[in-house]
């Protein structure tokens, strides 16, 4: 599971730049999904090996002067009961304005280290005028520019350091969680699979704050729930829905093995679910599709098929994923949902020997090469699947940088072909020989 990092403060001092570049400029080739930019508020991100995720609180407010300053009010304090680290953001082109006071203020009662960041620094003039922002007496200053970087390592070297190393769980059950926009019918799946009453349930000690690990064990199958609905502290704001949300699938989403994405089918797929989907892709987790609410579309013998492509045009180019259909109201196919879900839970745990691996995958090589460069032929001798929690295979050739992105997705799609990955996303690696 990895640490999250809230950025929070006033509006305009720069908050989506720093994202952008926190979660883009490491990784450009990560997001290269055409649309996910736009409206994107959260991502993954890494610095020195250390991988966390990063939210942009700004893209979660409310724009209109009476309720603003209270959304804002409400970020912060959902942000700092569920993010690892908070980064505040001032302006030094403005000095303290009377809003980061009130924020500086919720800040200071938090448990949760805080990192004051200076943006718009751009020269040392500026850099002598930052530290008015000592006032907030939130300890060290971090003067950057999200505009040119400067400064944005030295802050991650030290926000990195106050990440808390999460301990491996012990436990081997396989673990699944829903999630989905609100309103869904998460919590309807959850009381229909586990009966209605959830108090029962021994929520297993250890586990996180705010997540729930309810041990599902009846019918055969056995494993463990990860449910984060439900357990939030009423506190006096009004909640902010949609950013609470996000932080509560981010955190499920991590401490699972395999994600059921569930969709309504009256709306279809949006582009919330896509960001999800992609998370969880990028996470390296199973994933199923769970379209639920099917009982009220009208169908003919095209619908299902007509549904599933357009679900699979939205999230290529990861496309091998199974979609099953149902409607938790008249409880059908809710068992298949979970079938579904331990048999891409195999699939993530999946070791195909070297030999049948090579048997396989070099008379297709053969057959089709990778295409020659400038005059130069890549020779592919062997394979071999590297140890993870996850699928990952090592091909070794004469000229591995030659290796373009189209034959790599051929590679893909000929492994998925002969061995069932479905729902598992796979890694491919072209090292020296």
């Amino acid at each position: 599971m990895s640490n999250i990092i809230a950025i929070v403060g006033r509006p305009n001092v720069g908050k989506s730049t720093l994202f952008n570049r926190l979660t883009e400029s490491r990784k450009a080739i990560v997001d290269d999904f055409s649309g996910v930019t736009r409206d994107r508020h959260y991502g993954s991100a890494e610095w020195t090996d250390k991988q966390f995720t990063v939210i942009d609180t700004g893209g979660y407010v409310a724009n209109s002067e009476d309720v603003f300053e209270a959304a804002i009010r409400e970020q912060v304090i959902i942000a700092i009961e569920e993010a690892s680290v908070l980064l505040f953001m001032v302006d030094v082109t403005t000095g303290i304005t009377d809003l980061d006071d009130e924020i500086a203020q919720l800040l200071r009662r938090s448990k949760k280290p805080v990192f004051t960041v200076v943006n718009k620094v751009d020269n040392t003039q500026l850099q002598n005028e930052a530290a008015v922002f000592y006032g907030f007496g939130l300890g060290e200053i971090y003067p950057i520019s999200s505009m040119t970087g400067s400064g944005t390592g030295d802050l991650l070297d030290d926000v990195i350091k106050n990440f808390e190393d999460l301990p491996e769980e012990e436990n081997t059950l396989p673990k699944i969680t829903i999630v989905g926009r609100p309103n869904v019918g998460k919590s309807s799946l959850i009381n229909a699979l586990i009966g209605k009453d959830r108090n029962i349930v021994t929520p297993i000690a250890g586990t996180t704050r705010d997540s729930i690990h309810i041990h599902y064990n009846q019918f055969g199958h056995e494993f463990m729930f990860i449910d984060t609905a439900g357990l939030r502290k009423k506190t006096k704001v009004k909640e902010n829905i949609e950013f609470y949300s996000v932080m509560r699938t981010i955190k499920a989403l991590e401490e699972a093995d395999v994600v059921i994405l569930m969709v309504d089918a009256t709306e279809g797929l949006e582009s919330q679910d896509v960001n999800i989907f992609h998370l969880a892709e990028k996470n390296k987790k199973g994933i199923v599709i769970l379209v639920n609410k099917w009982d009220l579309i009208e169908k003919d013998n095209k619908t299902v098929k007509a549904f599933e492509e357009q679900i699979r045009q939205k999230l290529q180019p990861f496309t091998d994923i199974p979609i099953v259909f149902t409607s938790v109201v008249t409880k059908q196919r809710i068992f298949q949902a979970i079938e579904t879900a331990l048999e891409v839970h195999k699939n993530r745990g999946k070791k195909i020997p070297t030999s049948k691996l090579n048997d396989v995958m070099l008379p297709i090589i053969e057959n089709y090469p990778p295409p020659a460069l400038k005059g130069k032929y890549i020779k592919i001798k062997y394979i071999t699947q590297i140890n993870g929690t996850s699928p990952m295979f090592a091909f070794f050739c004469n000229l591995p940088q030659y290796i373009k992105e189209p034959y790599k997705r051929f590679i893909e799609n000929k492994l998925r072909e002969n061995f069932d990955f479905s729902g598992v996303p796979i890694q491919i690696y072209f090292r020296q020989k």
